[in-house]
C-alpha cells in the first residue's frame, strides 16, 4: 500500500494521456480512501439478574490463565453481593453469598493472591465498616452445577484508627506475602481514609496497621489501590483533598528508621489538568505513570494524565481531555490497562449517549488519539461502567456495566477485535 506522499509522486510521474494510466491512479485513490479502520464488536456475555448471580457489578473482571472471568457484583445474592466465575465457554457460576457478617457490598475486584486463591474487600459488613476476604474451592471435586467457594475473613475494619470502607481498589502483595489496601474513611486524625497493610501472623490470621492516615491537605478519600515500583515504594490517588480539594497523587515511601512517609507528587487544580481522580494508577516499561480523572480538563469530561520522569515526577501531561459536562465525575473510575503502547478503559457517564463508554488511546501529540470501542445506550448493552478492562492473549476487552442489560442491574461484557 502506497502511503500518501508516495501516491501523490507516483500521480505526478504518470502519463495523464493514458487511459489505463488514468485507471490506475482511480483505482489507487479509491483503495487509499476506503480502508476500513478496525472492526470491534461488542457482546454481552452475561446479564445479571438481582438474584443469585448478583446485581449492580461495579468493579471489573480478573482472568486466570484458562481464558475464565472472576469478578464481585455489589447486590443480589442474599442481599449483600455476591462473587462469580464466568467460564470460557460462558457458564456463570455464582462461588460466593456475602451475609453481611462475613461482608457486605463488595465494590472491588477479586484478584489471585500468591498461593492461587482469590483476594478482595468488601465496603461494609463484618463489624459494620468492611472487610478484607480470602475465597479458596471446596477441598473435594464439586458434583454438583453450583460449586460454593469457601471464604475466610481475614480483617474487620473498625474505623478507627485502622480505616473504613474499601472502595473500588484492587489488593495488592508485597513479595514477603503481605497485603496492601486502601479505604477511604476511617483513619487519624480526620477521617478521611488510609493506607493499610496486613502482616500474616505466626498462629494465623493478619494483623492490620494503617501505614498511613489522611489529613485533607496531603489527600482525601482514596478509592483505589495503590502499586508498588521497582524500589517498593507504593502510588495511588486520593479523590479529594490537597491544594485544591481536588484530589491528589501521591507516593510512600519506606524508611526503616522512620516509617511510611508519604510525598505529594501533584494536586489536581479543576483546571484543564481535571479533577477529582477515582481511578488508580498504572506504569509504563519506562516507569512513568499514567492516570485519570473523573471531571474537569478542558473537555470538562475528565482527563487521562501522565506524570514524570521517575523519580523526581516534575511533570504532568495531559494526553487527552474527555468531554463532558464541567463538574460531572462522568470520567474514568477505573484503573487504565496499558497493552502495546496504547491505554485502555472506561468512562462512567461520558460518551455520545451520556451512559458511558469504552476506549481506546493510541500515543500522538498530546492529546493522543481517541477511538471509541463502544459507547454504553443505556439499555440492553448496559450503562455506567466503573470498571477497568481487561485483556486477553487474543486482544479481547472484558469489562461490566454497573447497570443497564435487560434486567437494569448490570451486564458483563466482551468486546472482540
Amino acid at each position: 500500500m502506497a502511503k500518501p506522499r508516495q501516491l501523490r509522486n507516483l500521480i505526478f510521474n504518470l502519463s495523464l494521456g493514458s487511459a489505463l494510466t488514468a485507471l490506475a491512479i482511480a483505482f489507487l485513490l479509491i483503495v487509499v480512501a476506503t480502508q476500513p479502520a478496525q472492526a470491534q464488536t461488542f457482546h454481552v456475555i452475561h446479564n445479571f439478574t438481582g438474584g443469585q448471580d448478583g446485581a449492580t457489578p461495579t468493579a471489573g473482571v480478573t482472568l486466570d490463565t484458562a481464558g475464565n472471568l472472576y469478578g464481585t457484583a455489589s447486590y443480589g445474592g442474599v442481599g449483600y453481593g455476591t462473587v462469580y466465575k464466568l467460564t470460557h465457554k460462558g457458564t456463570f457460576n455464582p462461588l460466593f453469598a456475602f451475609n453481611y457478617n462475613d461482608g457486605a457490598y463488595p465494590l472491588a475486584r477479586v484478584i489471585f493472591g500468591p498461593n492461587g486463591t482469590l483476594y478482595g474487600t468488601t465496603n461494609l459488613g463484618g463489624l459494620g465498616v468492611g472487610t478484607v476476604f480470602n475465597l479458596r474451592p471446596a477441598a473435594r471435586a464439586c458434583t454438583t452445577a453450583l460449586c460454593p467457594w469457601t471464604e475466610t475473613v481475614l480483617y474487620s475494619f473498625e474505623g478507627h484508627p485502622d480505616g473504613a470502607g474499601p472502595d473500588y481498589g484492587d489488593l495488592i502483595f508485597d513479595q514477603a506475602g503481605n497485603i496492601y489496601g486502601t479505604t477511604t474513611a476511617g483513619g487519624t486524625p480526620q477521617n478521611v481514609g488510609t493506607v493499610y497493610e496486613l502482616t500474616p501472623k505466626s498462629g494465623g490470621g493478619y494483623a492490620e496497621m494503617p501505614i498511613y492516615s489522611f489529613s485533607v491537605s496531603d489527600g482525601a478519600t482514596p478509592y483505589n489501590g495503590a502499586i508498588f515500583d521497582n524500589a517498593g515504594n507504593l502510588y495511588s490517588t486520593t479523590g479529594y483533598g490537597g491544594l485544591s480539594n481536588s484530589g491528589t497523587v501521591f507516593e510512600l515511601m519506606y524508611v526503616v528508621a522512620s516509617g511510611w512517609t508519604e510525598s505529594l507528587l501533584y494536586s489536581f487544580r479543576n483546571g484543564s489538568d481535571g479533577g477529582v481522580p477515582y481511578a488508580g494508577l498504572i506504569f509504563d516499561p519506562s516507569g512513568n505513570l499514567y492516570g485519570a480523572t473523573s471531571a474537569y480538563g478542558t473537555g470538562g469530561g475528565g482527563t487521562v494524565f501522565e506524570l514524570s520522569p521517575p523519580g523526581t515526577w516534575t511533570t504532568l501531561t495531559v494526553l487527552y481531555s474527555f468531554t463532558g459536562t464541567a463538574g460531572h465525575t462522568c470520567g474514568p473510575w477505573g484503573t487504565l490497562v496499558m497493552k502495546g503502547g496504547n491505554l485502555y478503559g472506561t468512562t462512567y457517564c461520558d460518551g455520545a449517549n451520556g451512559f458511558g463508554s469504552v476506549f481506546e488511546l493510541t500515543p500522538s501529540g498530546p492529546p493522543w488519539t481517541y477511538t471509541s470501542l463502544h459507547d454504553f445506550t443505556g439499555g440492553n448493552d448496559g450503562a455506567n461502567p466503573i470498571s477497568n478492562v481487561v485483556i486477553d492473549g487474543s486482544g479481547d476487552l472484558y469489562g461490566t456495566a454497573s447497570a443497564g442489560g435487560t434486567q437494569n442491574v448490570g451486564v458483563v461484557w466482551e468486546i472482540t477485535p
